[in-house]
């Protein structure tokens, strides 16, 4: 799974499965173990929906077996609220990472390490769902513990450095997003092989920001370097490589390249339509953003058409004060004027 040959982690799980089921009760810890294995391959494959299929096997196992506030439990939320955030089901993640940090509070001391995983998750939930301040305060909590905890040159310092620059970027704090987003870099290039996931999101990130001030031409460069990894590493069909087409056609787009932001995006949203929920957020961001370059080229009926598309998704699935809510309703408004 780690190295990314993700059929045969699968084969390796299920064969470890079939000999739980022949020679352990139902409900026995160790089948649990497998059920939570073979989740992890599907989630980290993004098939969402076999991932929370199995996850919810292994929390029904550890419900009937584990004490209330047995750190196993709390795993199993923050899997399952994992699953349910990259579907884009906001309140039921959150729901889940609740629970799981009130087990380890209850379990652990106030500096564990697994408290701040808990606080990277919910403070992830409240970045997808606009809530930028509460999303800063619970990334903030999370870094205090690691830095407390980790040597400087640790993986999970970096995920936490991530993350809070995510939450500058969607504030437009860009000066220190970037900063936040450099010291992850710096990390993962010391500690990560070449090719690792961790590092394309890395570059994602940078590339965003700069997208976000106008640099251009570096955007493209991190953008085209994750894309790269993303291509080596992941199925054509990942949601993550949705991300990255998503991303270039994001510049190209800022650029007034039309035909190649059209392109990129598109192969983002065929990736999207294939392996999101039909009222996943970033199918929505998809919609808007072709609706965009429609608008930019004057052609106002098709733009309409995906705004209208996208602001259906977001209304039925981000709360009703979401800033991407508003931005859509606000596209639909100019275009009418246009037409």
């Amino acid at each position: 799974e780690n190295m990314g040959e993700y059929s045969k982690a699968l084969l390796s799980h299920e064969k470890a499965l079939e000999i739980k089921q022949k020679a352990l009760p139902t409900n026995h810890p160790h089948l649990a173990t497998s059920y939570n294995n073979i989740g992890s391959v599907y989630d980290t494959k993004g098939e969402y929906s076999k991932a929370l299929s199995y996850y919810e096997k292994t929390l029904e196992i550890f419900e009937k077996t584990l004490p209330s506030n047995h750190p196993d439990l709390a795993t199993s939320y923050n899997n399952i609220g994992s699953v349910y955030e990259n579907m884009g089901e906001y309140s039921k993640a959150l729901l889940s990472h609740e629970k799981a940090l009130e087990i380890k509070q209850k379990a652990l001391p106030t500096n564990h390490p697994h408290l701040a995983t808990s606080y990277n998750n919910i403070g992830s939930v409240y970045n997808n769902m606009g809530e930028y301040t509460k999303a800063l305060s619970s990334h903030e909590k999370a870094l205090e513990i690691k830095q407390k905890t980790l040597p400087s040159n640790h993986a999970d310092l970096a995920t936490s450095y991530g993350n809070i620059g995510l939450v500058y970027g969607h504030m437009r704090e860009y000066t220190k997003a970037l900063s936040f987003h450099e010291k992850t870099l710096e990390i993962f290039e010391k500690t990560l092989p070449t090719n690792h996931p961790l590092l394309a999101t890395s570059y994602n990130n940078i590339g965003n920001v700069y997208n976000n001030t106008g640099e251009y031409s570096k955007a493209l460069s991190s953008h085209e370097k994750a894309l790269e990894i993303h291509q080596k590493t992941l199925p054509s069909n990942h949601p993550s490589l949705a991300t990255s087409y998503n991303n270039i056609g994001s510049v190209y787009d800022h650029m007034g390249e039309y035909s190649k932001a059209l392109s990129y995006y598109e192969k983002a949203l065929e990736i999207r339509q294939k392996t999101l929920p039909s009222n996943h957020p970033d199918l929505a961001t998809s919609y808007n953003n072709i609706g965009w370059v429609y608008k930019n080229m004057r052609e106002y009926l098709k733009a309409l058409s995906y705004f209208e598309r996208a602001l259906g998704i977001r209304q039925r699935a981000l709360p009703p004060t979401h800033p991407d809510i508003k931005s859509v309703k606000e596209s639909i408004e100019i275009l009418r004027k246009e037409l």
